[in-house]
């Protein structure tokens, strides 16, 4: 990438961690910290990446996006945003009795969300599955999946992880946001689910380590995902929870608490 589109991309992903802020003290609840670790991620798969129209949400030649993490929907809330699906404005009702902006994304209410998630493993079932019925539609669309470290203790992840190699699924890019933490601490000490590369290696993905903040490391494991076409890729992004918030950044107590107004502006202070 260009340094302007780098640049263009950094002040998106600065606006997205801003609106995470916002809405998330608006609501009074939500989970801030895997939210802020995922922002370069969608910023460069809403913004760079995926052939979508916010005109049409359910254009049938569009790239899918699941977004199997869904305690993490306001990074998804703020990218579609941002990418015109829906006012802007309407962030701020995040969990507010009556707003169609609930905890976890629903693919009835939400325009440009491609799956209901929540519990942990469907959605990148899903997501599976809608590479399989592209493949066997002979259609050239990618489906992206983002999952969350500690996401993948459930076990329904790794028998989607044998489906999509066993159909050999070139179509399906997948996120794994590797911040180390999930709501109870440490992964490792929770359950530890690692080594990540020679797991998803024993189960025949193709596997890319990265930076997951560095957007042109983003952009350029996507493309050498995409030059593999007989197997799914799996981007390990090594990612900080909280990231741009010093007092959120690597502290597991921010999984599911939402900032003050007085500490929302100053993380605000921080980021502008």
């Amino acid at each position: 990438m260009s340094a302007t589109e780098v640049k263009e991309l950094e002040t998106m992903a600065q606006k997205i961690r801003c609106h995470i802020l916002r809405m998330t003290t608006a609501a009074g609840s939500g989970h801030p910290g895997g939210s802020l670790s995922a922002v370069e991620i969608l910023t460069h798969l809403y913004f760079k990446e995926m052939n979508v129209d916010p005109k049409n949400p359910s254009w049938e030649d569009r790239d899918r996006f699941v977004l199997s993490k869904g305690h993490a929907a306001p990074v998804l809330y703020a990218a579609l945003a941002e990418k015109g699906f829906f006012p802007a404005e309407d962030l701020k009702t995040l969990r507010k009795i009556d707003s169609y902006l609930q905890g976890h994304p629903d693919m009835k209410k939400v325009p440009g969300v491609e799956m209901s998630t929540g519990s942990l493993g469907t959605g990148f079932s899903t997501a599976v599955g809608m590479a399989m019925a592209l493949t066997l539609d002979k259609k050239d669309n990618y489906v992206y999946a983002l999952l969350g470290d500690g996401e993948t203790q459930e076990g329904q992840v790794w028998e989607a992880a044998m489906s999509a190699a066993h159909y050999n699924l070139g179509n399906l890019i997948a996120f794994l946001d590797n911040n180390g933490l999930q709501i109870d601490g440490d992964i490792s000490d929770v359950m530890c689910p690692e080594p990540f590369p020679d797991k998803w290696k024993a189960f025949n993905w193709q596997v890319i380590e990265i930076d997951g903040h560095d957007l042109n490391a983003i952009a350029e494991a996507v493309a050498e995902a995409k030059k593999d076409t007989g197997r799914p890729a799996m981007i390990i992004a090594k990612t900080v929870k909280g990231k741009g918030v010093s007092y959120m950044e690597n502290e597991a107590g921010w999984h599911g608490k939402c900032p003050s107004p007085d500490e929302m502006e100053a993380a605000l202070c921080e980021l502008e």
